[in-house]
Parts: C-alpha cells; structure tokens; sequence
C-alpha cells in the first residue's frame, strides 16, 4: 500500500522521465520507440516489432533508448504504428523486419527511414505529428492517455495525473458536490441513449440502501465498433478511477466490469490494473487513509449482443440468461441484486476524472449547447483513414469523413454513413453537414449509439445494408418478447424477397408497417431501435426499394439474384476468352460473334469479367 506522499513522489520522478513522450522539446537524453499494441496492430505483429526492437538494441549495446508498448493510436489504417519520442517521427505500416533499418538509419545515424514514414492523403510525407491531417481537427480527452502510456504500468498512469482525481474526491469533496460537478459539466451517458450522467448519479444517491454497485457497460457488440476495447486497452486506470468516484458519490462499495470474452487484451490488462491498484491501497479499504471503501471484480459476457442493454447485462452478472427488465423499476433503485446501481459506459467512465480535475466550465465550453464534450467514433468502411477518432461534439460528418477520414478510396463518391450501428441509420449525402451531436442525429433520423461509425461509397446497395443489419438484429433477439423475436424475422423476410426479386410495391408498405409496430411494440431499447436501419434507408433511399420490388433491379448489382452481367457489344472483340472462363457455361455463341450471357445460368462469378482484356463486360 502506498501512502499520498509516496504516490505523489512517483508523479513527479516519473513524470520528468516520460516528459518527452508529450513535450517535443523535453530536456531528457532518453528516446523512447512507443510501439502500438491494441489489437489492430497486435494482429499485425507488433509484439513481434517490439521483441526485434529490444533485441537488437540489446545486442548492439544501445543504452539510451526504450521500448514502449502502447494503446492505440487511432490511425488503425497505418498500422502497425511506430513513433519515436521525443524526435515525433511516425512510422507506418512496419514490418518486424524493418526494426534493425529503423535503428541504424534513425538512432544511430541520425536520419529518417523515408519509406516508412507516415503519409497524408495527397501523398505528401508526413515529418511531424502535427501535419498528420488525422489528428488536427481531434481534441483527444477519453483517448488522453492512449498511445502515450504503458498501459500495463500503474506508474506510467500516476505520472499523467492518475489516482489524482479520486484523491481530491475523497480529501477536498463531498458526494453532493461530485454529484454537482458531473451535472453542471453536461455529460451524457456515450453507450448511445446519452441520457444525462450526473442525474442518473444523483437518482442512485438517493436511495437508501445497505449496498449499492458501480457497473462499467463493456459488453461492446455493434459490428464495427471498437472504442471501449481501445480504451480498455490503452488505459484501463482511468475507468477503474472512475468507478471509485462513481462509488463514492453514490455511496457503493462494490464494482464491476462486464466486458466481452472476445477482448483477450482488454482482460488481461484490465486483470493487471486492478492488482496493481489493490497493490498500492487505490482499491480496497480505506483508500488514502480516508476510510473509503470499494473494489471491482471483472466478469466476462459470452458475445450476446443484448447484453449490451442496462438491465440484461444485470441479468447476466447475476448468472441468469441476459433478458432485459420490464422497466420500472430502473437500475438506479432497483438494478444489480435488486439494490441500487450505477450503469456507465467505458467511453462515459474515461470522461470522469478529467472533469473532477479541470472542472465543470472547462468541459462544458467543449461541444454543443445540449450536447457538451467530444465524442469517440470508431471510424471504418468506405474511408481512407480507417481508425480511432475523437472530435467535439457538433464536428460536421464531411469534417469526419474527409478532413480526418482522408475521404473515400478510388475517388468514389460518398452514398451514406451509418451511426449507431443496428440500433442507428443512415445519414446520406445531403446531410454531410449535420453536427454530429444527440439531437441533430435524432432529427435526420439516425442516433448517437455508442460511436460506431460506417462510411459507404456509391457501390453500396441500401436495400442489401439494411437487409444485413436485420440480420444480424434477427440473430442477437434474445427471444423475450414477440415484436423484436416475430417482428424481425419478417422484416427479414420481406428484405431478403426484395433482394431476390420477389419482393413487390405492397412488401414495402408491409415494410414500413412493422417497423411502426416493433419500435412502439418491444420491451427494451434494442427491440425499439431495431428497425432504425430499415427506416433510415426507406427515408432516403426509397428509389432503390422500389428499384428492387418493381424493376427487379439492384442498381449496384450487390444483390447477386438480380444482378446483371453483360457485354458491351460495341467493346467486345468475338475472342470468345469470356466463354472458355465460364465455370457454368452461362455464355453463349459461336466463334466471330459477339458473345451473348444467358442471365438463368450467370451464378454472377465475375470471373468473365476478370478474364476480358478489352473491358466490355459489366
């Protein structure tokens, strides 16, 4: 156990040993190589990188240089990442075998490997962080500590004003007034409902009760989505601090974090800090003499996507099957083991002690009027700069997808953005300048959701989206009531007639209808927002619905059923290389004719299209 004088010696020594991970101009003779291992990169072989980098500055006798494995970066589209500090030189996409080159031509000789070396979208080599496009139009706080620290060293997090927080809570604060300071901030729960952070704290306060429970909502499941794993991964302190101020607002004792088994880093590191913290006496009893008690457990989700609803998730710590709860009662009076609990996001957790810190005013000058602080969007599909990114609320999408996004690949035009993930909708081209703040989104008819954030190009069939986030909805119901177990499944099956040319006019209205029904009709959120995707896309994209039902066409040619594959006869040379190709014999005609597709036996292969040298088939 460390006493406030030992915690606050290791602040001020190891600060001045990381300064130079953030202070270009640090005054230390130390580099530090700062190698990402999240997940992304891990795949890549960044383990690898940082094992080569240690191994050759060991044989090579190198003194003053270390090696740091670091959360994620957010540029995932780069990785595996490699910056050096203090020089701020970015290395992108290295390999292990560029780890002996990196130290000779960088540490030893003084120059720059330029093949390595980070690039803009124009192409342009990037020498310095600050010219990266990515990260200008960013404002970093959730992410603060991510691809700075180690996050498997406690000491690494007390250098960047850990453990900070929740010694002014308990030494200079009482509840009434944490309470007070997350209300007057503005924050908003960031799991996607964005109801207000600081009411839900005091409606738990208020209880009365012999046990109360913190709980951090990990159980992360909309496709594409990886903010809370990035921040679990990258600095898992921050949440466990939190949860002490939570604990201690409310008066719990108890927390626990429900996050996914497909996480394996996440756990892992999330396992490391809580030791270290009931190590140093930041968990447990009596934290920093002050008679404040509260630890946490992790428990593991099994992968449902319904846990990722408040009350299933209790169900599933309780060790029931994850149903949601008739609500009310809520959470807050009656939640975990039917006593008082607090529900907050990773993302909404990691907002916490930054705020108990720089104050109220700092972070509600930040954002929108209703919508206060940033906002963490995992940014993927159709977009150059695939990554993590994290902006003040009411930053435009176009800023999203093409100052920070880098735009669309292959100079494609944008069709639409997803946000919310099966619970949102798609936000098309004609709002590309919508703030992306809770009620702007509400209004275009899309949400928040927990920050997923998919970008799609003019290939996109809309019907073919819509049809696979119901899906995925059909797959992840977890039964309990009719309208999300009967009601998807026959959205389902109207979207996949429509995809195979069966569907007609009439399916559409059938469409819209139970759409209606299922959103007043379903007992929790998840059932409710599921027909978001299919509203949003019947909203804006109408025409191709009706393409499908009525011309039996999919103007992408997605839908494989009614696509079409055909030769250009002014383009095509009779070299009859298309038909000999044919796995089904599917082209027909004789040798000097054009060739001609028989669309029954087309299996839409492509490979016809592959194998033509003049370009004429389409």
């Amino acid at each position: 156990m460390k006493t406030i004088e030992e915690i606050e010696k290791i602040r001020y020594e190891k600060r001045a040993e990381l300064d130079l991970r953030v202070n270009p101009w640090a005054n230390n003779w130390e580099r530090h190589i700062l190698v990402c291992r999240g997940t992304g990169c891990t795949s890549s072989k960044s383990q690898q990188i940082i094992d080569n980098f240690r191994r050759i500055l060991q044989e090579w006798n190198i003194q003053n240089v270390r090696v740091i494995q670091t959360g994620c970066f957010g540029l995932c589209a780069k990785g595996p990442i490699v910056i050096i500090r203090p020089d701020e030189t970015f290395y992108a996409h290295v390999n292990p075998e560029d780890c002996r080159e990196i130290i000779q031509t960088h540490i030893c000789d003084g120059g720059r490997v330029e093949r390595l070396l980070c690039r803009n979208i124009d192409g342009n080599i990037v020498h310095k962080l600050d010219d990266l496009d990515f990260y200008k139009k960013q404002k970093r706080i959730a992410l603060k500590n991510c691809g700075v620290i180690n996050p498997e060293d406690i000491n690494e997090y007390i250098a960047f004003d850990g453990y900070k927080a929740i010694y002014k809570v308990l030494t200079e604060m009482n509840p009434d007034e944490v309470v007070d300071i997350i209300s007057r901030s503005g924050l908003r729960g960031r799991g996607g409902a964005g109801f207000p952070t600081g009411k839900k704290w005091s409606l738990a306060k208020q209880e009365v009760s012999d046990q109360k429970y913190i709980v951090c909502n990990a159980d992360e499941g909309d496709p594409g989505a990886f903010m809370d794993r990035s921040i679990l991964e990258g600095d898992p302190h921050c949440v466990l601090e939190a949860m002490a101020i939570a604990g201690f607002a409310i008066g719990a004792s108890q927390g626990y974090i429900y996050v996914r088994a497909e996480y394996p880093i996440a756990v892992q590191r999330l396992r490391i800090a809580i030791e270290q913290a009931r190590d140093y006496g930041l968990l447990g009893n009596n934290i920093f003499g002050t008679g404040f008690k509260f630890d946490i457990d992790i428990r593991l989700g099994a992968g449902a996507f319904v846990c990722g609803e408040e009350t299933a998730l209790l169900e599933s710590i309780e060790g029931k099957r994850g149903q949601p709860r008739v609500k009310p009662p809520y959470p807050a009076s009656k939640g975990l083991f039917g006593k008082p609990t607090i529900i907050n996001n990773v993302e909404t957790l990691a907002n916490i002690t930054k705020i108990i810190l720089n104050g109220a005013e700092w972070y509600s000058e930040i954002g929108t009027e209703n919508s206060k602080g940033t906002k963490v969007f995992a940014l993927g599909g159709n977009v150059n700069n695939v990554g993590l990114v994290e902006v003040p609320m009411g930053t435009t999408l176009r800023e999203i997808v093409y100052d920070i996004g880098g735009g669309i690949p292959n100079n494609r035009d944008f069709k639409a953005a997803q946000t919310g993930g099966p619970s949102g909708g798609c936000i098309p081209a004609e709002h590309l300048d919508t703030p992306i703040d809770y009620e702007s989104l509400t209004a275009i008819g899309s949400m928040m959701g927990s920050g997923g954030l998919i970008v799609m190009d003019d290939t996109k069939c809309m019907v073919n989206l819509a049809k696979f986030y119901l899906e995925f909805t059909v797959k992840e119901s977890c039964g309990k009531c009719t309208p999300c177990r009967i009601g998807t499944k026959r959205m389902l099956e109207i979207l996949e007639k429509l995809c195979s040319g069966e569907g007609t006019e009439y399916d559409i209205y059938r469409l819209e209808k139970l759409a209606d029904n299922i959103k007043k009709a379903s007992i929790c959120g998840l059932g409710q927002s599921a027909p978001n995707p299919v509203i949003s896309t019947l909203k804006y994209f109408r025409e191709e619905f009706r393409e499908h039902a009525s011309q039996k066409k999919c103007r992408t040619n997605e839908c494989k059923k009614i696509a079409r594959i055909e030769i250009n006869p002014e383009l095509c040379k009779s070299c009859g290389l298309c038909q000999k190709q044919c796995p089904v014999g599917a082209i027909d005609g004789i040798e000097r004719e054009v060739r001609m597709i028989n669309q029954d036996k087309c299996i839409k292969c492509g490979t016809c299209i592959a194998s033509c040298p003049f370009h004429a088939i389409s």
